[in-house]
């Protein structure tokens, strides 16, 4: 029988870093918010039954193919877009409703100071993130936002534990590279 306590809690604490983590990926926010969605019905109509202790590295997994399987869905889409483009006229004048952006609650405790520095902090942070290529990024977010060992992460990417570290280890290096270019110093 299944857990659905456990399964909603899981859900509940992993939304907003999964969402973080596919909008870093696929930068779109809209499409971040339907890979998570589709990442967590999967989980729940799949997954439901397993042990609460295997939802983080199950939800991962799933997160990451999601992802894998936007960009597939996107590259076959562009193409056609492409071909069918010089058959039927464009259509121009299209809003971008993607302009919303996630932003993260005010601790009430830090002085309005903290919060402009933190904010600013984070924003180049995550500029640099989304400058990584897509497997450092990926692995960088799962060890050090997710806070999975190397063998989970291995598992998620379907890699080597050695090519984690690499991707992590070169993560870290271009990070602090082009943090240090934006005037962030480490202390």
């Amino acid at each position: 029988m299944p857990d659905t306590d456990a399964l909603a809690r899981f859900l509940a604490e992993v939304e907003r870093r999964a969402y973080r983590q596919a909008a870093f990926a696929v930068r779109d926010d809209q499409a971040a918010l339907d890979i998570v969605q589709d990442s967590m019905m999967k989980l729940a109509e799949k997954y439901a039954d397993a042990p609460p202790a295997e939802f983080p590295l199950l939800f991962q997994r799933i997160l990451q193919n999601t992802i894998r399987d936007y960009y597939r869905r996107q590259k076959v889409r562009n193409f056609w877009v492409t071909a069918l483009s010089f058959i039927t006229p464009g259509r121009e004048g299209e809003e971008d409703d993607s302009s919303q952006e996630y932003v993260q609650p005010a601790n009430e405790k830090d002085s309005p100071y903290n919060q402009l520095a933190t904010g600013k902090n984070l924003a180049l942070i995550e500029k640099a993130i989304e400058k990584l290529p897509a497997r450092q990024r990926e692995a960088f977010l799962l060890r050090y936002w997710e806070e999975m060992d190397i063998a989970e992460t291995a598992t998620v990417m379907g890699c080597s534990e050695g090519s984690v570290k690499t991707h992590c280890s070169r993560a870290v290096r271009a990070l602090a590279e082009l943090l240090q270019d934006k005037g962030m110093k480490d202390e």
